[in-house]
Parts: structure tokens; sequence; C-alpha cells
């Protein structure tokens, strides 16, 4: 589209006929006072309107001409002086763009200076119409004032920081789609006061139309929120749209309305063309057993002909559907036809073919024709889009490709075959496709008429009759691909149950059209409003399912809608459904290659054609013995266009150079699309509750691979410096220099001799290297053990933090993860870290626990930058954990409610037995534990080498495990002090001290008299038998108390009789009740739970007959259900302390307990 106007000017000479002599040029000097143009339409006459009408300050934009044309002169006062939703349906090249440059100017005459806040946002289907406008507008609203910024690729995720300062953005639907996901969390998108629709009949594309219309959709419904959230400042969005001619402007301008009613539309048939153009569609036989290649290969022959009936000497343009048609075409045709031409014009084509590095396209230039295409050079691009403009190129051979991107106006227009190849399969070009190649023809600056032809089969003739004809009514494409727009809409919020999602369809050109075409999109045709209504909604039900059955959304019973974190990324990254159901798939095993070739499959690549001219360059980079090849081979030949995409993305990781140009872009785009699906794959295993640690820490390498370009082991790391391409980073590995360190410990002259470079060429690169991060990882366990758990303490620091507080050579937003994994491939920690948080520390620590592995203790720590590659860090950890020894069952606490296990009591042993047992090297404990159940114990986590010979008793007789209560077990006070007697028998003795253990093993004689612990004064002393004389087994056992308010000291030191080593003792007072005067002195168990039932001792109750006692309360506090437990000191051992008369405490005291000769004090 031009937005030169048909005015009364002559039209301008080709640029090389302007001068006639030598020094002599022939200029055209406008009229002073232009003359108005009359233009006889199918709607009657007209008048131009002039451009004067604009005010002064605006007029420049409008320089080029004095008059609108007609379709602009019509357009003119709903465009510049409302505010209403306005279409314009027009043929192409008349002039539409002018119609968005008249609503940024309303804008602006609406709008008080500065136009700080000023939005408006230019959205084409196509990058290179973007491109067009960018470069026009920079030129023509720069002088106002007014940034352009134009917004195309996914290269980047997040620009909204682009979009601040910008007063016109121009993007495409796909990657305004990416911007628009998270408008609620910018307020930048609320901004947006003017949005102008390009090419709008694109809606009906299959590929691309759905993104189209949810974004338009999506538009309106920002308008809607923001208006009903600031009424009071009445900020409304206007929405101008033009398209070519359609039969069904109404229905875009109803799609298109607001709360004012429909748009308003302007519809203007082909006869206000401003260059007439004549359509012309040649049908041609085509056999049923003839493929499209060989009926396309027919077309060739016939090619001169059409060209010599129709171009009338002027430049014709050949559209082809494959690049390897092109280039047969135009051989064909240079063989078949003579082009006359002048000497001067021959030799100004030696003189571009001599210019040209392919051979083929220089001899077919020599003879006048030419062709192009995405794989030729682009300086030979270059040289045919200049030879032709200028008319020097009579014929031009192209793809579609040309027609989106180069604005190469022709007189006749060629359309060869409406077939092209794609995805492995041939298809017929869309409307849009046709229509944008069929806009190529007509020069306004050259011609007053145009010619185009399209050659068919003529079993389609009258297909495409109707199409030039503007017949064929436009459609909506987005039942086709809800499912990934629905889940966008879900993310957003927009939709949270199945009633909104059919509200979110009633803002889309597809429900518009449902109601007036049902039948198109599968409903019956005697359906009313609320039939198709109910169709549509199963239509939403139905996507939703799938959504929700690969996890991407979650759905109660009442169908409300949430997304899930899955969702998030693929709406976040703009993922297909497909793609998503492949990830989803993924066990967790995967190694590098499994998750490549995972990649390679994806939906987004489907585009990506496997030609029959690449496949040797293919299969040499996938297998050959004569040159480097790929990381993983490819089992067999190149087939498929996975293939070919798994290969592409292996020989650029590898740095193997790719001579075929079209490979080499291919390659470009692979990697575009391949660094957000990479990111995609690694955050989406990321958040996996059970994600497979191989899998985790794979997807996180590939991601950074492909932002890189680089292997993760590459020698090439240079390559990622500023100024270091493949030649300078190849010198560089020839000398050795495969990693950061070593270029950094390289002289910086060394440097330059070695790139061949002047000074200060290494200086710069080693600055560069010098600034990049340097990270230190240490792993160290803390001395806690048990043998299910281990506790490590991970620390990432920077080594070179002092030089990147200074300077930093990454991006601010660089940041590593690191991820520990096991040897059950189960992912035990990950983590990212920015740069920014390490520099602000230093460093940053983390205190982390180790379940057991099955198949080892080692763990891997892996740090993974998230940009470059020679940066990451790998360590292996041997984990330690206490031997698997355990006491007794697996798990003590599957006891039966209710009953109680048996337990055998501990027998006194001498003293001179106990010193027998030491010298033998077993400790008495472990004599003792032999003959004693141990089903309540566990190993302690102590880490000691020799445990037979260190101070811990638990290493040698366990720490007692806790039981959990019952349930429905009393807890109340009063229950608990039923049967005082029953748990006297319940706790361990305490541990005995290293001292003693060393005097019993060196048998020297030692008074302990000092270490004794003293009673307190105010306790009464009690009555002590001298008869009863208790001699017990030395049980040591480790102890601490609970907090308690009083404690009552129960153990006295005491010499042996016999004069020998001295032992503890503990005085044990038993309660005499009135009705009973037993005595009963029993020697305390190690059971750690409260029993109803009391272990009788027979060996201990013959032993102590005699023993005085008082009658003392025993007072506990009910603990709750379960006894805690405070690590490997045994304190679950609890001992309730004797206590006399009248007097009652709230503690007990942990006790160390030998029976011993009881003696009355004095």
């Amino acid at each position: 589209m031009g937005s030169s106007a048909a005015s009364g000017r002559p039209p301008q000479q080709a640029p090389h006929s302007e001068t006639q002599d030598k020094g002599t040029k022939k200029g055209f000097v406008p009229p002073m006072t232009p003359r108005p143009l009359l233009i006889q339409g199918s709607s009657g006459s007209g008048v131009l309107r002039p451009v004067s009408e604009i005010p002064f300050k605006f007029r420049s934009v409008f320089s080029e001409f004095p008059f609108f044309n007609y379709v602009q002169s019509k357009a003119l006062d709903d465009v510049l002086y409302t505010n209403k939703n306005f279409v314009a349906c027009a043929p192409t090249g008349s002039g539409k763009t002018v119609l968005f440059e008249l609503a940024i100017i309303r804008l602006l005459m609406e709008t008080p200076e500065p136009w700080r806040d000023v939005k408006a946002v230019y959205m084409a289907p196509i990058k290179a119409l973007c491109s067009q406008c960018f470069e026009s507008w920079k030129k023509k609203f720069g002088p106002l004032g007014l940034t352009c910024k134009e917004l195309t690729g996914d290269t980047e995720i997040d620009d909204f920081f682009e979009i601040q300062d910008s007063h016109i953005i121009l993007t495409t639907p796909e990657k305004w789609d990416s911007m628009t996901r998270k408008w609620k969390d910018n307020c930048l998108l609320q901004l947006v006061r003017l949005f102008l629709i390009d090419e709008v009949h694109v809606v009906k594309d299959a590929t691309r139309g759905a993104t189209l219309e949810v974004v338009v959709s999506r538009m309106k419904a920002v308008h809607t929120f923001r208006t009903s959230q600031y009424p009071e400042a009445s900020l409304s969005m206007r929405v101008v749209a033009v398209s070519a001619t359609i039969p069904n402007v109404s229905d875009i301008a109803d799609w298109l309305s607001n709360e004012n009613g429909p748009a308003t539309y302007l519809d203007m048939d082909e006869s206000y063309r401003p260059v007439k153009l004549r359509k012309v569609v040649l049908g041609f036989p085509c056999g049923s057993n003839q493929t499209e290649f060989k009926f396309d290969l027919s077309l060739n022959y016939k090619m001169a002909n059409i060209i010599q009936t129709y171009s009338e000497q002027k430049p014709a343009l050949v559209f082809c559907s494959t690049r390897k048609g092109t280039q047969q075409s135009a051989a064909v045709l240079a063989k078949d036809a003579r082009f006359i031409m002048s000497i001067e014009h021959k030799q100004r084509l030696m003189k571009y073919a001599n210019s040209i590095l392919d051979s083929k396209l220089r001899d077919l230039v020599a003879l006048g024709v030419g062709y192009h295409h995405a794989g030729v050079d682009l300086s030979d691009r270059k040289l045919i889009e200049e030879a032709f403009t200028l008319g020097d190129l009579p014929v031009l051979f192209t793809t579609r490709t040309l027609s989106m991107g180069v604005n190469l106006p022709a007189h006749l227009v060629v359309i060869k075959s409406t077939m092209q190849y794609v995805a492995g399969s041939c298809q017929e070009y869309s409307e849009a496709d046709l229509l944008q190649m069929i806009g190529r023809a007509g020069r306004p600056q050259f011609d007053t008429s145009a010619t185009a032809v399209i050659m068919t089969k003529i079993q389609t003739r009258e297909k495409y009759l109707k199409l030039m004809n503007g017949i064929e009514v436009i459609e909506s494409s987005l039942h086709s691909h809800l499912v990934e727009h629905l889940n966008a809409e879900i993310v957003l919020q927009t939709i949270s149950d199945v009633k909104m999602a059919l509200d979110w369809i009633r803002s889309t050109f597809l429900y518009i059209r449902a109601l007036k075409n049902p039948t198109h999109y599968g409903f019956s045709a005697d359906l009313d409003r609320c039939g198709i209504e109910a169709k549509l909604q199963e239509l939403c039900l139905k996507n939703l399912n799938s959504l929700s059955s690969v996890g991407l959304i979650s759905m109660d019973e009442d169908i409300t809608i949430k997304p899930t974190e899955a969702g998030r990324l693929m709406a976040r990254y703009c993922i297909a459904f497909d793609t998503m159901k492949q990830f989803s798939k993924v066990s967790g095993t995967e190694n590098l290659s499994d998750l490549i070739e995972l990649l390679s499959k994806s939906r987004e690549f489907s585009d990506i054609q496997l030609r029959v001219n690449e496949k040797r360059s293919l299969n040499a980079l996938n297998r050959d013995k004569n040159r480097v090849t790929i990381r993983y081979p490819i089992d067999g030949k190149i087939k498929t266009s996975e293939m070919k995409v798994n290969c592409l993305i292996q020989a650029q990781l590898s740095s193997i150079p790719v001579q075929d140009f079209g490979l080499t872009q291919d390659t470009a785009k692979i990697f575009r699309i391949g660094m957000r699906i990479s990111r995609c794959l690694s955050e989406f295993l990321s958040q996996r509750v059970k994600a497979g640690f191989s899998a985790v820490l794979n997807s996180l390498i590939l991601a950074k691979c492909f932002r890189a370009k680089l292997w993760e082991n590459s020698p090439f790391v240079s390559k990622q410096l500023e100024k270091i391409g493949q030649t300078l980073s190849t010198a560089m590995v020839h000398a050795g220099l495969t990693t950061f360190s070593k270029i950094e410990q390289t002289n910086a002259r060394e440097l330059e001799l070695i790139l061949n470079r002047h000074p200060p060429f290494g200086n710069q690169i080693r600055e560069s290297v010098i600034h990049l991060p340097k990270y230190e990882v240490t792993v160290e366990q803390l001395p806690r053990y048990s043998s299910a758990t281990a506790e490590v303490v991970l620390k990432v620091s920077l080594k070179n933090q002092s030089q990147l507080l200074t300077r930093r050579a990454a991006q601010d937003h660089h940041y590593v993860s690191v991820v520990i994994g096991d040897a059950d491939n189960n992912v035990v920690f990950l983590q990212k870290l920015t740069d920014v948080l390490l520099l602000k520390g230093g460093s940053w620590s983390k205190k982390i626990d180790v379940p057991k592995a099955m198949k080892g203790d080692g763990i891997s720590v892996h740090l993974i930058s998230s940009e470059y590659v020679g940066l990451d860090i790998e360590q292996k950890f041997t984990v330690y954990y206490s031997p698997a020894r355990r006491f007794g069952t697996e798990n003590p606490h599957n006891t039966t409610q209710g009953t109680r296990r048996p337990q055998s009591v501990l027998k006194p042993l001498s003293t001179n037995q106990a010193a027998t047992l030491e010298e033998n090297g077993t400790s008495v404990g472990e004599e003792g534990s032999r003959s004693f159940d141990l089903g309540n114990k566990r190993h302690c986590n102590h880490f000691c080498k020799n445990k037979a010979f260190c101070a811990h008793d638990c290493c040698k007789v366990g720490v007692t495990v806790t039981r959990k209560r019952s349930a429905n077990q009393e807890t109340s006070f009063t229950s608990y002090l039923k049967d005082p007697r029953s748990r006297c028998d319940t706790f361990a003795p305490t541990p005995v001290k290293r001292l003693k253990m060393k005097m019993a093993e060196e048998s020297v004689s030692l008074s302990m008299q000092k270490f004794a612990y003293k009673p307190k004064e105010m306790l009464p002393p009690p009555s002590w038998n001298k008869e009863n004389l208790c001699k017990a087994s030395v049980r040591p056992q480790s102890g601490t108390d609970l907090a308690s308010e009083a404690q009552i000291p129960d153990v006295e030191s005491l010499n042996d009789l016999d004069g020998g080593s001295s032992v503890w003792m503990t005085t044990d007072m038993s309660v005499g009740s009135q009705d009973s005067q037993q005595d009963l002195n029993q020697v305390n168990t190690t059971s750690t739970v409260y029993s109803k039932s009391s272990t009788a001792v027979p060996e201990q109750a013959a032993l102590c007959k005699n023993t005085s006692s008082l009658q003392i309360p025993t007072v506990n506090f009910d603990l709750g259900n379960e006894w805690d437990d405070w690590g490997d000191f045994d304190d679950d051992n609890l001992m309730h302390a004797s206590e006399p008369a009248l007097t009652s405490y709230t503690t007990a005291q942990p006790q160390i307990q030998q029976c011993g000769e009881n003696r009355t004090p004095g």
C-alpha cells in the first residue's frame, strides 16, 4: 500500500532516464495551485480533498502530495473529525496507510502537549509492513516529537521497558499477543488510545488469523476494563482498521463495535483502485496421476507465452511456490525467450551480473531474467531488487515472501500454480497471500493499468475467479486454534468458568460469523442464537477438558477454572498445546540428546521444510569420516523436517560452519524460536513435583546452550565475548585458549598476536573476561548423622566480587541455577541465584536435608549459568549416613494399641563382672543389651571411629525411640495418677562419664566423693536400711532434663564395701500404703513409654526387703499424644525422683541409676 495519492501529477520517469545529457537534468515543477481531480466511481463522483485542510502544524506529514486521493477523501471526515471506530475496505494500492496517519493526527489534535502518555499501536500481519511504516513514520512524526518503536520477532518476552517512552508502537499480532498476555500487570498497555489494524482481512488466515482475532478482542477487553475502572477519566480507545476488498465488511464493523454501537465503515470496490487492475485466471489441465510437482513443472513451459501476451514490454513479477521452482522457471524462460534490449540496457545488466556472487544467477541476469528468494545471498538480493526497481531486469521469479517483505511493484504479476509445499504436504495459498501477491501489480508512479494472472488447475479456476473479484466471504479461524488462546485468557483471569468463556467468545469475530453461517463451523443450519451459543459453549468445554488432561488448568466440580504453573508457562512463552503435551511426557531420565530430539518435534518448527537440495549438506553434517560432525549423530539419513531441525541445532552448537545460505537462515529461525521453547521446558520441569534430576539438569543446560549457541563443554567459549566471531574464536582454540581462565592468564600482547589485531584489542578481551562472574561452590556436612537423612550446608560465593562491583560484563538479569541430585535421580535442591543477590553479600548459603538414596550416598552439585558457557561448576560429594544398623524392628511405632511389648529385665552385674567385660573390650552396656529386648532402640547419630571405646554410651546401646501414645488413651491428670507404681520400671539409667570409664580401664582407685551431688538442706533426710544392699550393673545413659522449677537430688557417691572402684548409687524410695506394707525397691528399666501395668522384678525384690519408705505422691503432667524427641541425647528416658512427704514437684529428673549399699547418712 502506497501513501501517494492519485493526484494530477504526471508520472515520473525512471531514475536512470532522468539525465538526458551529461550535466543536464530534466526536473518537474508542480503548479502553484493544485487542480482538483474528478474521479468517477460506482457510487457517483467526488472531489478530492486538499492537504491544506490539515492544521499547519501537521501538514508536513503529507508533504509528498497536494491532494488526498478519492478513497482518502471519502474517509477524511470520519477519520479526522470524529472519534468513532472506523473500518475502511478498499483495493490494494489505494493509499490506505494515509488513513492511519490521519487517525494519529486526530489523536494529537485532541490531546494537549506534551504528548507524554499518548500511545498508538499499529499492528500488521507481516514484519516487512511494520518495517516500512516504521521507516516512513520515523521521518514524518519524528519532527513532531513522537517516538516510534518497532516490536517484532519473538527474541525477548518482556519488552515493556521498550515501549515506555514510545508514542507509536509498530508490531505484529504474534508479538502483541505475547505483550498483552500480562496487560493487567502493566499500566502502559492501558494507556493505548489508538489501535490501528492493517490488513484486517487476514483474520481468515488458517494459521495467523486466530491470533489477530484474539488480540483485537483482548484490546476491546482492555478498553472495557479501563472505562469501568475510571469512568470519570473518559479515556477511550479508538480502533481504526483497513482491509482489502471483502464482501462482508459489515461483519468486521460489528466485531469492532464499542459501547456506542458498531464501527463506521467505508466500502470501496475495485473501480476506485488508482491503477486499474486487469485480473486473469487461466486453468490448465492436470491428469489424475499427475503430481503437484509435475503440474508445476509443466507450467514453466507456458510462461514465455503468458509474459509475451500480458507484459506489454514492462517489468513482470512471477511468484513460484518453492525456491527451487524459481530457479527452474528462470532457467526455462531464459532458454525459451529472448528479450529485445538496447546496447545500453545490456551493458547495465552485465554490470549487475559481474557483481553477483551466485554463478547461476549471474548467467541468467545477463539474459534479462533473475530469481529472488530467502536462500539467495543478501548482497545478491539487494542487487536484484535494485535492478528490478529501476526497470533494468525485465522478468523476476520469486517466492511469496517477497510479496510480504519487499515492495517491488510490477506491471504484470503472474502466480504460477496456486499450491505450495508446507510442512511436508501441498496446500493452497491462503487468500491473504494471494491478495498480497496480486497487490504487487500496478506501479502508481509509472502505470495507469496493470495485469494479474493466476495459473491454476482447470478444476479450481471458478474458485479463484470468485476470489479475484472479492466475492469470497471472510470467516473466522479461531475455532481451530481455540485451545491455546483459551489458556491465555484463563491465565489472564478473563475466564474463570464456562459462562465467562462464553462471554469471551461473544467478543470475537467467531461469534458474529457463527450466528450468520453456522454450517462453516460444524453447527446445524436450523439452530437459533441460543442453540449456537450452546454449541460454542460445548466447544469451549471440550478444549478446557483438553487443557485439564495435560495439567495446564485445574477444574473443580463447579467447573471453576484456575490456571496451573504449567499453564502460566505455556501462556507466557506462547507455546503450542501440542508442544506442551510433548513436555508432559518427559520421564525424568532424559539426557541432552533426548531433549534436543524432543524439542525438534515442537509444533513451532512445523513450517521448517526439508528441501531436496539440502539433504546432501545435512547428511554430511550428520555422518562424515572426513570432517567434523555433530555431537549426537542421527540414525540413518536425514528424511524429515524434525531430523533437519535436530541436525541444524547440533551443528550450530558445535560451531560447524554451514555453507548453504538457506540452511543458515533456517538455523537463525530455529534458534530464535528454540530459545523460548527450551527456556519454557527447563522451567516446566523445574516446577514439576517428581521431575527427574537428569531431565531437569539437562534442560537447564540446553536452555543455556540455545542462548549461547554453544555446547556446555565447547572449547569456543571466546565466541561469547564482544568483538569475537567464529574466525577469531577458532584462532584462539588453535592456540589452546579454550577456557576463560586461560584467556585471563594470557598476556594481552600475546592475544593480539594470536588474533592478528592491534593494541589495545588484547586488553579489551582480557577486561571482558576478568569482569565475568567467577563462582565458587562449597559443600559441607553437618555433624548430625542419621541413617535416613543428612544435613549439608551449600555455599555459593563470588570469587571476584571486588572486580564486579566496578564493572560487569554479564547482563543485569544474569543468574545461575544451583541444582543438586542424588543417586536415585531425584532433585534434592534447586534454586536460582541472581548476580545482584550474590554481589550484595558476596556469598549465599543454605542448609539442605539430603534423604538417603537407595543406589548410593553420592550427590551431584551443579551450578549452571543462564547465559554463559564456561562458567558452570560440577562437584561430586559423598554424604555420610550412620550405618543402617537397627535396634529391633524397622518401625517401633507399629505396636498394637493397648498392648505392650514384653521386656526382659537387665540382670545386675557385680563390679568384678563389669570389669572383666571391659577388659575383654566389651562395654557393660553392650553385654547387658544382648539380654535385653531392643525393639524400641535406634542407632545414635554420633560419628565415632571406634564405638567400643568412645565416651558415648548411646553408641553402644542405642537411643530410645519414642512411641506414639494411642489416640483414645486417657490423658487426664486423674487417669495419669491411677497407678504410680506401674511407672517405676520405665526409666533407663543415665550415662557414665568418660572419667569413670577410664578409671575402670586403668583400675585406678579414686575417691568420687568430691563429685557427689549434695542434697539440699531443706529436704528431710530419709530413713535408710543398712541391710538392704542392691548391686546392679553400671549402665550409663545420657539424658537432659525437661525445664523444671525444682529438682530432687537422689544420687549419692559411695565407696564400694570391698574398697574397690567407686560406683554410682541411686536411692529409690518406694511408697508404702496403709493397706500394704510391702517393700518395693525396684531397679528402673529403660522403657520410655508410660505403662499401666508394672513389670515384676523378682530378683531385685529379693535383694531389697527391709527398705523403709514414706508415702509420697508422685506428680507428673500429661505431655500430650506424642513424646518429644530431642535428638541424640536420649532425652526421653525420664525418671521420677522420689520426693518427701507433703511436698510435690511437677517435673522429673533423668537419673543415673544403680542399686548400691543403702546407708544412713552420718
